[in-house]
């Protein structure tokens, strides 16, 4: 396992070297001039010649490329072209925002889904796996920029329950301590402030988990389906095994292997996919940072906050290879 586990580390890094190759290729295909979209419309030749030697961007690309590299090496993301501030310290505050809201769309979505998915099996044909079905192909479908202008319209405007956007009460922020605001009210015992950062959690984070939670369910019953055929299923329940412990015991362990990788292509995607419900809840998450990095053509921002969403991806990936062997104790890493 420990073999296994440093072999598909190593191998991540061409994947990740050449990820930093096509995105820089691709960002400084990009039209428009960074220093022309800092100074404005207005700003004269010189000025724009001058930032641009200030940026660096008079360079030829390669050298360009090279630097960054030899930056990403000693840790170092680069500063960003609009702001002049390390990337390092900028980034965390907006990444930190976007894992909490996808951990906690995740949960949503897996609990919902994973839990759904196996009463549509466990009554297959029936009422409720037909309308769970249903909803799942309509939670697939569902634009989500739709479902959460639906939500402000119908849990804030109309209810009035849940705060339409943003990540706090403005009125009483949340002092950072690891900018995931969750535990640091809980670390500093406000549970004002801790119920307040809930309720703002609540609206983006089911509109986010809208997909998975559909994927998610769709794959279980299948899954489980399948299972609950099994010759060892049907021992079970005809020597008077509750039916509760077949299904949540037996059943389920064997059943979500290919659940568990659903669950972990998902995550990867939320990650990187929740521009629009970052942008329609005013989350101020990678999402909504990367989107402005674009529209101001800051390269390195751009550079840095893909690479970062990639190497998260990939390494959600190696963790659900590891657990594979934990769950399924016949599937062996020893080559």
């Amino acid at each position: 396992m420990f073999n296994y586990t440093v072999r598909r580390i190593l191998s991540l890094i061409p994947v990740l070297f050449g990820m930093t190759l096509v995105v820089f290729a691709i960002i400084h295909a990009i039209p428009g001039d960074p220093a022309q979209v800092i100074l404005g419309q207005k700003a004269t030749k010189e000025a724009i010649a001058t930032l641009t030697r200030e940026l660096g961007l008079d360079r030829p690309l390669y050298i360009q490329y090279f630097d960054y590299i030899k930056s990403l090496f000693s840790g170092d993301l680069g500063n960003s072209l609009r702001t002049r501030g390390p990337i390092n310290e900028e980034i965390w505050p907006y990444l930190a925002a976007t894992l909490e809201l996808t951990i906690f769309a995740m949960i949503i979505a897996v609990f919902i889904g994973v839990n759904a998915g196996i009463i549509s099996a466990w009554f297959s044909n029936s009422w409720f796996d037909y309308t769970a079905m249903i909803l799942a192909l309509i939670g697939v479908s569902m634009p989500i920029f739709w479902l959460g202008l639906m939500e402000q319209w119908a849990f804030s405007i109309q209810l009035g329950w849940l705060p339409t956007t943003g990540r706090e009460n403005v009125r009483d922020p949340v002092t950072a301590i690891t900018n995931l605001y969750l535990i640091d009210t809980l670390i500093k015992g406000n549970t004002g402030q801790f119920i307040e950062v809930l309720k703002h959690l609540i609206l983006p984070s089911f509109a986010l988990a809208t997909i998975p939670m559909a994927i998610i369910a769709r794959m279980t019953r299948s899954t489980m389906l399948e299972v609950m055929k099994s010759d060892y299923i049907r021992t079970a329940r005809a020597k008077g095994v509750r039916m509760f412990l077949v299904v949540y015991k037996h059943s389920l362990k064997n059943a979500v292997i290919p659940v568990l990788t659903v669950i972990g292509l998902q995550t990867g995607l939320l990650l990187g996919g929740a521009i629009l419900t970052e942008t329609i809840f005013g989350w101020p998450g990678i999402g909504r940072y990367l989107y402005e990095a674009i529209g101001y053509r800051d390269y390195p921002v751009i550079q840095s906050g893909i690479l970062i969403i990639a190497a998260i991806f990939v390494f959600i990936n190696l963790i659900v290879d590891l657990l594979y062997a934990f769950i399924d104790p016949r599937i062996k890493y020893t080559n």
